[in-house]
């Protein structure tokens, strides 16, 4: 039987995705990582730090390019804040995009060689089991810093028949949403900034899962790559990331607005 915590959490979650009508109102800045949890690390700094900065210059220009659009940021400075309460900010807020900052790391190190891992990849939520998504459990890793992880997080056991179909029944409004706006996103890092694809994937990112609105996790490049990593602290590299998510954001409203 699945768990009363989780079952509440389902029912109280604002489903703000409707039939028809459906508009962009308020958007979700999630600057990933934060506090005792660093997340992935280059040769001088930290994804936490990296993530917030990118979320903050992205919530100022939406602000100053989409006006009319809200914005939630779910933390804003180096705080630890916990997955499912990033979600519930999100849920409360009634959000209607919930946009992932992070920072992806592979197994080659900090040091300088070539051909390193590069590349910009977007996640959205998929149904697998969380062993076989690697993506997705160095981004849950950081339930194990929260305190009684194991009573929060009963619901992500997916063997469970129950879970399965609440958490595929909760999804699946939003899939088609997140793949499109997750589309958008990846042509303009591409064919705009010139940057290398890694794709849209599908991966068990628990924030993403319990979020009642269409929802992407955007890994911005690999920070233990050296020139990634200059990339996303410089203010130009920053910026790139920023407009390229403000042109999808755009483009995912126009073609919202066309249906």
């Amino acid at each position: 039987m699945f768990s009363s915590l989780f079952c509440s959490s389902f029912i109280q979650a604002q489903d703000t995705l409707k039939n028809t009508g459906y508009k962009i109102k308020t958007v979700i800045i999630d600057a990933g990582h934060g506090g005792k949890d660093g997340g992935a690390h280059g040769s001088f700094s930290y994804e936490k730090n990296v993530t917030l900065a990118i979320a903050k210059k992205l919530d100022a220009a939406i602000h100053a390019q989409l006006p009319d659009l809200a914005t939630v940021m779910t933390r804003t400075d180096d705080t630890f804040i916990e997955l499912r309460r990033r979600s519930a900010i999100a849920n409360q807020a009634k959000g209607n995009l919930f946009i992932s900052i992070h920072c992806n790391s592979s197994a080659e190190g900090n040091a300088y060689r070539a051909h390193k891992q590069s590349g910009v990849m977007v996640l959205v939520y998929g149904l697998h089991r969380l062993r076989e998504q690697q993506e997705a459990m160095r981004e849950n890793a950081s339930i194990l810093i929260e305190k009684d992880y194991k009573q929060n997080y009963q619901a992500l056991d997916e063997t469970d028949p129950a879970n399965a179909i609440i958490l595929d029944a909760f999804t699946k409004k939003y899939r088609k949403q997140s793949v499109l706006f997750g589309d958008y996103l990846m042509k303009e890092f591409t064919e705009t900034d010139g940057r290398l694809s890694l794709g849209v994937r599908e991966q068990g990112v628990y924030v993403l899962a319990n979020s009642a609105m269409p929802s992407v996790l955007v890994e911005t490049g690999f920070i233990n790559n050296p020139d990634e990593e200059e990339y996303l602290n410089s203010d130009e590299g920053q910026q790139a990331i920023v407009q390229s998510i403000i042109r999808s954001i755009q483009a995912y409203r126009s073609v919202l607005a066309a249906h």
